[in-house]
């Protein structure tokens, strides 16, 4: 969403130099027009480029998650396997020491698969119930082992991938980045802002969930656009609309693309707004929370801050809003 982007008094006009023979000639430089369309389709671009970072990041956590779960199973599986293990050499020992079967000792320990050991031990008709029983129980750990371990395994190469992808995307974005900037300097339009912002003060009507929503939203007004921003000392646009919203109670999905799709059976009306509604543009690359009195606070693009302005302002078409 663009609003506010560019202030009008940082124009940039044709320069004029004089060419050797006295005539006059334009600065190559850009307008102030050429300049600010530039910078929307930068904007544009950057926007979709930080769903993708975002929906990546979250696909990554997903994935590392899976795998750690199944990573710590294993190990689990295999620590038990282990003590079984030990339990079922110390039954051979003794069977061994006992005059048993004098051939199970000494293939069990050499031998890489412990099912043909275990086939045999059972042949000898020696085994009580008891010690069966441990038998059985690892055999049936053992050849879980393996099934546990190639999960884990594979999770890990998902994993890898979404890394992968996460990086790319934010290659991308921190050359869109610099592009941006250098632009915004150019413009002298260029807003660091403040990580400390102690934001604004919410005193409109209103009230619930929404009140809760636009305090916490309004508080963070003065704090900077940072790509993939979760906060508390930057934000994204979908950053903030999640933690705001999160304020209130309400567990919204982390990306713009994620946010619209949860809220499909939650569709409004732009003609219905009201405070705490949030608003997607076209093309779902920015999202904003309506405050109501016809304004907005959102978190806008690189080198802007978290602000509050008129939903009039913004030059791009709507796709729509939705009441979380």
């Amino acid at each position: 969403m663009r609003f506010g982007r560019v202030p009008v008094a940082a124009g940039i006009v044709f320069g004029l130099v004089l060419s050797p023979t006295g005539a006059a000639i334009a600065d190559p430089r850009p307008t102030l027009a050429q300049a600010k369309a530039k910078l929307e389709k930068l904007n544009d671009k950057a926007d979709k480029v930080v769903d993708r970072y975002n929906t990546a990041t979250e696909r990554y956590k997903k994935a590392k998650s899976t795998y750690t779960g199944l990573n710590d199973s294993y190990k689990r599986k295999l620590a038990t396997v282990a003590d079984l293990r030990a339990q079922v050499i110390t039954m051979a020992v003794d069977s061994y020491q006992l005059g048993g079967d004098i051939t199970s000792l000494p293939g069990f320990l050499g031998a890489d698969d412990p099912d043909d050991f275990l086939a045999r031990l059972a042949l000898t008709g020696q085994v009580s119930k008891e010690r069966a029983e441990k038998l059985n129980a690892f055999d049936r750990e053992n050849r879980g082992l393996k099934a546990e371990r190639d999960k884990a395994e594979k999770a890990l190469e998902v994993a890898d991938k979404e890394r992968d992808g996460v990086q790319k995307e934010r290659a991308e974005i921190l050359r869109l980045i610099a592009q941006q900037k250098k632009l915004l300097e150019k413009l002298n339009a260029y807003n660091p802002g403040n990580p400390n912002s102690a934001g604004v003060k919410y005193t409109g009507s209103a009230s619930g969930n929404a009140a809760t929503v636009l305090r916490f939203a309004y508080a963070q007004v003065g704090k900077p656009y940072v790509f993939g921003g979760t906060g508390p000392g930057g934000w994204d646009c979908s950053g903030l609309t999640q933690a705001s919203w999160r304020a209130a109670g309400v567990s919204l999905p982390r990306t713009t693309w994620q946010q619209w799709a949860w809220g499909a059976s939650r569709r409004v009306s732009l003609d219905a707004l009201q405070p705490g509604d949030l608003i997607f543009s076209e093309g779902l690359g920015h999202v904003s929370i309506y405050a109501g009195n016809g304004q907005i606070v959102h978190a806008p693009q690189t080198g802007d801050v978290v602000k509050i302005v008129k939903l009039s302002a913004y030059g791009r078409r709507l796709v729509g809003a939705i009441r979380p």
